[in-house]
């Protein structure tokens, strides 16, 4: 069975998402947040306090959004339909940010006294807060206090991160990144088709030392492995990532261990199972072969050797596949550049993989390196291609197939 997918799948896409807005400087970074999700393709609406004026203005949030700007619980043109009530069930998720000291007590005591805090009295959509103020009353009794109320009515925190404040001191109680916030908001909202699954991935190359300064290494950059460990984290998964070398930044909900070389990725790949796996996903492009002897020195360039003798690396997915605590189902990735269908295979029954995903790197606009990527899907009979497309949006796409082939009788089950 031959089968061609590619569609949207950002999970933020199509969405509705209201955001508050309370009187806090952080809400200079507020409007980045309307730019972020409407790039994702959200629709956003803009709720803000009277104290939030001061701060940012209604006009500048109108024009990111492109849709008039609420202030008012008693604007008459807007409440003699009871607008209020019909926003707070338009909306998916309503995130405040930032929320302060004072929204929260509000919150907390259901008091409803403004636009913002009467929706969230009147919605049923998930509650997402961003707080942002000083450390000292983040940790006061009372407001922690509030924190805890609010938790119980099933509200979601992020943050508040840690560092220099306005006030000019240190200490918790930043509001979050614009782009964290969004990447959170994400994590959320997606469907959850690995909820509660373990799951180990590896990404990016490994460096083999010959010297301090020289090494082995190959074109890999992480992307695609990183972009895996996001789809899953986003489908409900517990994600530990294990790298080679890589600038990727750790996705949102991803614990994740770097490491450098072949032998230590398979160390840390051997002690993580310990925790029962069920799904490895080897993305990772391991170097097949290390230099025999490793300098702990510089060695001199009129000293280095025309040929280095190498030793083999073992090989992490079939050591994987032997182990007594094998996970249940193993992703391979075999990056090819002829014959490379018939290689996969091969590879796939070499090494104890259940699926393996096959990627053309003859391409110069794909794979290594890239943006884009393109690959095979071969399980059984079954191959599926996925055209070329964003290294995030394949990774989607793979994991939407992946939990289909391998854990569809068990989700089906957990919705029963």
């Amino acid at each position: 069975m031959i089968e061609t997918l590619f569609n949207t799948t950002e999970p933020l896409a199509g969405k509705r998402i209201l955001l508050g807005i309370c009187g806090s400087i952080a809400a200079y970074k507020s409007p980045e947040i309307v730019r972020h999700l409407l790039r994702l393709g959200a629709e956003v609406r803009v709720v803000m306090t009277q104290s939030a004026r001061q701060f940012v203005t209604p006009i500048t949030l109108q024009a990111l959004s492109g849709q008039p700007v609420r202030q008012d619980l008693f604007a008459a043109e807007e409440e003699a339909a009871m607008d209020h009530i019909r926003l707070a069930r338009w909306t998916d998720a309503i995130i405040v940010a930032p929320v302060t000291a004072n929204s929260l007590a509000c919150f907390s005591l259901g008091l409803a006294d403004d636009l913002l805090s009467t929706l969230l009295l009147v919605t049923r959509a998930p509650v997402f807060l961003a707080p942002a103020m000083n450390a000292s009353m983040w940790s006061h009794p009372a407001t922690q206090g509030h924190v805890r109320r609010l938790l119980e009515f099933g509200a979601q925190f992020l943050g508040p991160d840690a560092g220099v404040l306005a006030c000019g001191e240190e200490g918790a109680g930043r509001m979050l990144e614009p782009e964290q916030i969004v990447g959170q908001l994400r994590l959320a909202l997606a469907s959850k088709t690995l909820s509660g699954k373990q799951i180990l991935v590896t990404a990016g190359p490994t460096w083999e030392s010959l010297d301090p300064a020289r090494g082995l290494t190959n074109r890999a950059s992480g992307k695609q492995g990183f972009a895996l460990a996001q789809a899953c984290a986003e489908a409900g998964a517990q994600v530990r990532l294990i790298s080679g070398p890589s600038h990727e930044a750790t996705p949102p909900g991803v614990v994740r261990e770097d490491v450098t070389s072949a032998q230590e990725m398979l160390e840390a790949c051997l002690h993580s199972l310990e925790i029962p796996t069920d799904l490895l996903i080897a993305n990772a492009a391991v170097a097949d072969h290390r230099p025999t002897l490793q300098s702990p020195h510089k060695t001199p360039k009129s000293a280095v050797p025309e040929q280095i003798a190498l030793t083999q690396n073992p090989d992490i997915v079939t050591s994987i596949h032997l182990h007594p605590q094998r996970p249940r189902v193993i992703v391979a990735f075999a990056a090819e550049t002829r014959d490379h269908l018939d290689s996969a295979r091969a590879k796939a029954s070499r090494k104890g993989a259940d699926t393996i995903i096959v990627n053309d790197i003859s391409r110069s606009t794909t794979g290594m390196g890239s943006e884009i990527n393109a690959c095979t899907l071969l399980h059984d009979k079954m191959q599926i291609e996925i055209p070329a497309c964003r290294k995030i949006d394949m990774a989607r796409i793979l994991i939407r197939h992946i939990s289909k082939i391998h854990f569809a009788s068990e989700v089906n089950h957990s919705r029963d």
